[in-house]
């Protein structure tokens, strides 16, 4: 087997109607050389895990792994970085609002030293509510944790396994994101940023991003765990 150098992990909660045109795009990018597919079916209630089976059945490269019962987007992209094989690991998302193809261009962001970089993409192509949320949670953040800190939640994000490695008591929710970044921010990894197009939602709904109501709940979650991000960091 060929070394991978490349594991890139991707969350399925209940996204059957993505799948097809998921695995064609993942198709395409393991056909580079030295690049894994991680599918993590995360808890998922429809017929994903089925479809799964049947579409993985003839491929190379792109392998899934079952989370029983979902506990959440953080704990599926944990559970599928610990079952990958990369020298270099990442992930993004299963709904091809970004194409899983653009983390070809991440890869390149890597030099010899890649122990201390840390690559994330930067989307454009937005609606304008979605841009000015960012905006406010990116400023809101980077005054709290006292570290620029911009486009959090941007995928894909790609690292070292040996950062991996150091992470202690990663969150289980979205606030992943904003963890993995705020260490490599705080390592003083050297953050590489990339363009990548934010297309429309082709199948179902966002788990979060549905309303107003659902922001605001996800605003609440994200200032208590940065609330102790800010506290471990007064205590250093």
């Amino acid at each position: 087997m060929s070394p991978i150098r490349l594991s890139l992990v991707i969350p399925c909660y209940n996204e059957a109607a993505s799948l097809p045109a998921l695995l064609d795009r993942c198709a395409s990018l393991v056909a580079h050389p030295g690049i894994e597919v991680v599918l993590v079916d995360n808890g998922s209630t429809d017929s994903t895990p089925a479809l799964l089976t049947e579409l993985l059945a003839a491929q190379t490269n792109i392998r899934s792994v079952r989370v029983e019962q979902n506990q959440g987007y953080g704990y599926g992209i944990l559970f599928g970085l610990r079952a990958a094989r990369g020298e270099l690991l990442g992930w993004t998302h299963a709904d091809l609002q970004t194409d899983p193809s653009d983390v070809l261009r991440g890869l390149a962001l890597f030099d010899s030293n890649a122990r201390n970089v840390f690559v994330k993409g930067s989307r454009f192509g937005r609606p304008v509510g979605d841009v000015a949320f960012s905006v406010g949670m990116s400023a809101f953040e980077s005054l709290l944790l006292q570290r620029p800190l911009w486009e959090i939640n941007a995928q894909p994000t790609l690292f070292h396994r040996e950062f991996f490695a150091t992470w202690q008591n990663p969150p289980l929710d979205f606030s992943l994101d904003l963890y993995a970044y705020y260490c490599a921010k705080r390592a003083s990894f050297r953050v590489r940023r990339f363009s990548v197009r934010f297309d429309r939602r082709l199948h179902g709904s966002s788990h979060w991003n549905i309303d107003w109501s659902a922001k605001l709940k996800f605003i609440k979650r994200t200032l208590h765990f940065s609330l102790d991000l800010r506290r471990g960091l007064s205590r250093s």
